[in-house]
């Protein structure tokens, strides 16, 4: 007898669907199969006698009764069970790569976050940002000194070097989109140990779309207000016995209901991707993948409005709908990066995962930031311009094996890591007039770019140990030697400003977690995390020590319904000292020498019944500045900013979301995403006698509301999305500095379709 057992993806859904012998029912799979089961291909062509011993063996799932069994007299037909890979695969997570192996996030002793594939595909939505809005603690960043890419906060802390595509690190500042992602993984709380260098808040990890041996191909169109149309595609054929190639593509245009009442002028977004990857010896011991992603966007970029200098909140002489842009602006950009990954499956308890990746980001923009008068064209001073041409190169390689050792139970995981940086940044040139300004790729205020060269050295290791039954202990090291250098052109042709870096950081991880029966776990963490001064060209502040970050966590998860609804909660304490400035406009490389953030988070996810899912989040945050930053040069530290909220940090943050099956394949959702009263400003002033009250801009908080209703049938499927159904105005996000924030969404209506094949 051949029997055949292949993992189908690695996050693979498992639908609630009847198994089936030559037409009929066998038996069905319970409601909690679809959270621990895997699929599988089986073929039995052997007297029935020989496939009682197979049978007894996979009896958990159902695969066939006893009484079957003895009823079959000679041979048996060959017998498929595979997962459904058009369904989308809800709400609940089984699945996460984000501790190095590939786990059950019930069972990592940390708060873990995970946007399915499932919610993105219902919410419509169609960039990383949109879908991090089912993140609870997460806000967004504006444009910080000119960047208009993703940028968020997590517990209150920047997340500006800490978004990464597979593992590895992803830090060019770029609009993500999200058509090659199976899922979005948010490891709250200092991760350096694993990561390497990072902050408080967490860890964004994008999982990519895999090769897999059974057949996918779906391709959609959606249509929409203010100009919305995306074509996308998801294409997957198996090519041999262990081979498998899978395309994914996307092309989206946007516009907007935003203009420049002078000039009729709108921001427009224009974006497409392909995203190749060819794997080959799936479901053996050697599996290799080889992937590519590739990004173009060409956008009129949009950087909100500003705020009233008196009042203290966002501008409202001109209304929601008025764009300070300019014909003239572009966004410009390009996203290569290629991996290779290896993984060994050295034994059911061993392997060893290795990966290459080379990476290229190419940005140049115009934007106009919203100040002062409204124009036609943009004034030269409130011009943002910037060209980017970065080159990453990274490999990793990661060892885990478990074992016992006097009596007890080994789960070691070590690795190492190279990682290199080379970065470029130009300032473009007026190549018109103060009230007629012109910027074009390519031309420069100076001949010579500001440069940046990093080489980071990594080696780690850890070690979870079962001292009593139940129990287990997690000890971790880490130790990032980094080499840097950052040069900027001053004056006369020629002349520049050279600053190293030249640092060596251990990272540490503790923790202990008590999992009395399957469906709980309670833990206790702790774990630090490291910055630079060096790190996002902050090198002119190395005369202080590297940034550093401590956090203490204790939580519980439960597994509720059979497995189907998992529960969490956390309390937490993070401490950061030397937070630096990531506005490359800012003088001050250090905002605060301390700051503290403690919280509670509350997340549910999964199933209630078969027909009704549900994914929901709270954030409670209390967050102060304990000590401002010491004087830097001319710049001081504004003591009035003591015991107050740092900026862009909502006390209080709320998502939901729900969706119910109807019969005949109808499907209804919506839910909600509520933010708190949030503050724009850095705690710093220029001289030491100028120290201001605490008086920041501010946004007010808003809850925005979304419903869908979808219709699918086995071969295809229509939805009806509405985001922000009551046309809330609201703002998304506050310029770093308090200058400006972002309109957020205006309402839209959705439609889209899709088909499978």
């Amino acid at each position: 007898m051949i029997v055949r057992i292949r993992q189908a993806s690695l996050y693979a859904s498992q639908p609630n669907k009847p198994l089936t012998h030559k037409g009929k029912t066998v038996n069905h799979l319970p409601m909690n199969t679809r959270r621990r089961g895997r699929a599988f291909v089986a073929d039995a062509r052997q007297p029935a006698g020989k496939l009682i011993p197979l049978v007894a063996a996979i009896a958990s799932l159902s695969f066939a009764t006893a009484a079957h069994a003895q009823a079959l007299e000679t041979t048996l037909s060959t017998v498929t069970v595979k997962a459904d890979a058009q369904k989308p695969d809800g709400h609940l997570a089984t699945k996460t790569r984000v501790g190095k192996v590939v786990q059950d996030p019930h069972d990592v002793p940390q708060a873990i976050t995970t946007i399915t594939r499932g919610l993105i595909e219902e919410q419509e939505a169609n960039s990383l940002r949109e879908a991090l809005r089912n993140v609870s603690g997460l806000s967004f960043n504006a444009a910080e000194g000119g960047r208009s890419g993703d940028n968020m906060m997590l517990r209150g802390f920047y997340t500006f070097g800490d978004i990464y595509l597979d593992g590895i690190r992803d830090t060019a500042q770029y609009n993500r989109e999200v058509f090659n992602l199976e899922q979005v993984d948010v490891l709250r709380g200092a991760a350096a140990m694993l990561f390497g260098r990072g902050q408080a808040g967490g860890v964004i990890n994008q999982v990519s779309k895999t090769p897999m041996l059974y057949g996918i191909n779906k391709v959609g169109v959606g249509v929409g207000s203010d100009g919305f149309f995306e074509s996308k595609a998801d294409l997957n054929q198996r090519l041999g016995e262990t081979t498998a190639f899978r395309l994914n593509m996307m092309h989206r245009d946007e516009d907007s209901s935003r203009s420049n009442p002078l000039s009729g002028t709108t921001p427009e977004i224009h974006r497409q991707g392909i995203a190749p990857s060819l794997a080959f010896g799936l479901g053996t011991n050697h599996e290799v993948v080889l992937s590519h992603l590739w990004v173009q966007t060409n956008d009129r970029p949009d950087y909100g409005v500003p705020f009233n200098n008196a009042a203290k909140k966002p501008e409202s002489n001109w209304g929601q709908s008025t764009y300070w842009g300019s014909s003239g602006n572009f966004d410009e950009s390009q996203t290569n990066v290629s991996t290779l990954s290896y993984l060994w499956k050295i034994s059911p308890d061993t392997q060893w995962r290795t990966v290459a990746r080379a990476a290229n980001y190419y940005r140049s923009y115009w934007a106009v930031a919203p100040q002062g008068a409204l124009t036609a064209n943009s004034l030269s001073n409130l011009a943002k311009t910037r060209e980017f041409d970065t080159d990453n190169f990274v490999l990793q390689s990661d060892f885990s094996t478990a074992f016992n050792l006097l009596g007890m139970r080994h789960e070691l995981l070590t690795g190492v890591e190279y990682l290199k940086e080379d970065s470029k940044r130009w300032t473009l040139a007026n190549l018109g007039t103060t009230t007629r300004p012109l910027y074009k790729s390519g031309h420069y205020t100076s001949a010579a770019p500001n440069t940046y060269n990093g080489d980071t050295y990594s080696a780690y290791v850890q070690d979870t140990v079962e001292f009593v039954k139940d129990w287990k202990a997690t000890v971790g090291v880490r130790r990032d030697e980094m080499r840097s250098s950052y040069q900027a052109p001053v004056g006369t042709a020629g002349a520049s400003t050279s600053y190293r870096g030249d640092f060596g950081e251990n990272s540490y991880r503790t923790g202990l977690s008590w999992q009395p029966a399957a469906a709980q776990h309670y833990y206790i963490g702790w774990s630090d995390s490291f910055s630079p001064t060096a790190d996002l060209y902050q090198l002119s502040g190395s005369a202080f020590p590297a940034e550093r970050s401590k956090v203490s966590e204790i939580g519980a998860k439960w597994l509720l319904l059979d497995g189907n609804l998992a529960f969490r909660a956390s309390l937490y304490n993070a401490v950061k000292n030397w937070e630096r400035n990531t506005d490359l406009e800012a003088t001050a490389s250090v905002l605060t020498q301390k700051r503290h953030s403690n919280g509670l988070e509350l997340e549910l996810a999964g199933r209630v019944t078969d027909k009704w899912e549900v994914f929901s989040g709270l954030s409670l945050i209390d967050a102060e500045i304990d000590e401002v930053a010491p004087r830097q040069g001319t710049t001081y530290g504004n003591a009035n900013f003591v015991g107050k909220m740092p900026r862009n940090t909502p006390k209080q943050t709320f998502n939901l979301w729900s969706t119910y099956a109807l019969p005949y394949g109808f499907k209804v959702g919506g839910g909600m995403e509520f933010k708190s009263k949030r503050y724009g400003g850095a705690p710093t002033t220029n001289t030491a006698t100028n120290q201001a009250a605490f008086n920041p801009n501010w946004v007010p908080s808003y809850t925005r509301w979304d419903a869908m209703v979808a219709y699918e049938q086995a071969k295809y499927a229509v939805k009806f999305n509405i985001q922000n159904v009551f046309d809330k105005l609201y703002y998304d996000a506050i310029y770093d500095n308090g200058g400006f924030t972002y309109v957020g969404q205006p309402r839209r209506f959705i439609l889209s379709a899709e088909y499978k094949f």
